[in-house]
């Protein structure tokens, strides 16, 4: 295990201790303002000479917020960035309690800043990081705080993002990737298909190291992300779109639009929706489809064309003609761009052809689970620009 934190300070914007929590008593106070006067004595301001700093035996690493800075001292070995991600969780806790994280607002509220210590760390060892959970057994209002005292968990098994005693009458867990409405404290095993071993130059590294065994975790409560990964393989737009704009006099022109689906038959893009700008001066539209409907879009200078249903290898056309208000020349461009943004979901399909194999569920008091795995693409930040 790292080594341990031996205080936790809070500083003003001169190096002047507002709050200091001891947790081992071999760091005082007045040795972390003589090592933060050294630094304030050098070139360059504070953040310029890096976040860790090492001073007559013992290691200093702190941030700064607003007009504070928040530091951790040790005389041990410790994890440095294990501990800086702490003081930035430090942070987003007090920002939850107070709206926002200053010297005033410290002044404030001392009572409630030594009971967050106490709760987030445990010998010097950091504990619950997480709002919504210190909330369960610190409440504070504009004028009091009630705290309920809990046993601290043991330090080799702080779990801060589930808390015990969570109870459904349906145990499910959602594969999106994920969301879980779980009873109890489960341990979950995920297991993936070999094919991902195979492609798996195209995902960061650490997932490769993973997939030769099953993922093993304890789900939060509800929604969240359970992993990403990206692809550095070129995948080619899944729906093509490309136009045709041709004017025929000075006052009228004719907008032609072919889009393709490029994936194969099995599946079908849903919900689809492609914007397309217009001249700002059109009007009077007449707009024909193959497939779906278009809406002309005046205050935004776009026609919208919406397509339930796409099935793969598919070709759909647009044509609409407008009156052009403006008497400009045949030279003059119709419009300043011509970028095309594209909206769409396809159910049951991969791109990378991530597939799960196997979700187990492991819980005390053995419950049936009901696990759903639901695979979708959906386009994300998706433009064309016609060149």
């Amino acid at each position: 295990m790292a080594g341990a934190v031996s205080v936790l300070f809070i500083l003003d914007i001169k190096g002047r201790c507002l709050i200091g929590r001891d947790y081992r008593g071999d760091v005082t106070a007045a040795q972390a303002e003589r090592f933060f006067s050294k630094l304030l004595e050098k070139e360059g301001d504070v953040e310029s000479q890096g976040p860790v700093g090492y001073d007559n035996g013992v290691t200093y690493m702190f941030i700064q917020h607003n007009n504070v800075y928040l530091m951790t001292a040790s005389r041990q070995n410790c994890n440095a960035a294990s501990l800086l991600l702490f003081l930035h969780r430090l942070v987003d806790v007090f920002k939850y309690y107070f709206e926002e994280l200053e010297e005033e607002s410290l002044r404030d509220n001392f009572v409630v800043v030594y009971e967050l210590l106490d709760e987030m760390m445990d010998f010097g060892y950091p504990q619950y990081t997480e709002a919504k959970i210190l909330t369960e057994f610190i409440k504070t209002d504009a004028y009091r705080m009630e705290v309920t005292h809990r046993p601290p968990m043991a330090v080799t098994n702080a779990v801060s993002w589930r808390s015990e005693g969570i109870y459904y009458k349906k145990n499910e867990v959602f594969l999106d990737v994920m969301r879980t409405y779980l009873s109890g404290m489960p341990e979950c095993k995920l297991g993936l298909n070999e094919r991902l071993l195979l492609e798996a130059q195209g995902v960061y590294a650490w997932l490769d190291l993973k997939m030769t065994a099953p993922i093993s975790f304890i789900p939060p409560d509800g929604s969240f992300d359970l992993m990403t990964y990206r692809l550095s393989t070129q995948v080619k737009p899944l729906i093509w779109v490309e136009a045709l704009v041709e004017r025929h006099s000075k006052s009228r022109v004719e907008i032609a639009v072919k889009a393709r689906s490029q994936f194969k038959e099995r599946s079908t893009a849903t919900n689809v929706e492609i914007e397309l700008p217009v001249p700002s001066d059109a009007s009077n539209p007449d707009i024909r489809t193959t497939m779906g409907s278009a809406t002309y879009i005046p205050e935004t200078d776009a026609l919208l064309w919406k397509i339930k249903s796409f099935p793969g290898n598919k070709e759909y056309m647009l044509r609409a003609e407008f009156k052009l208000s403006s008497i400009t020349s045949d030279e003059a461009p119709l419009t300043e761009k011509l970028l095309f943004r594209v909206k769409f979901e396809i159910p049951y399909f991969t791109v990378s052809g991530i597939q799960v194999r196997y979700l187990k569920i492991i819980e005390k008091s053995g419950y049936q689970t009901l696990p759903w795995v639901r695979y979708i693409t959906m386009a994300g930040e998706y433009e064309l620009r016609l060149i």
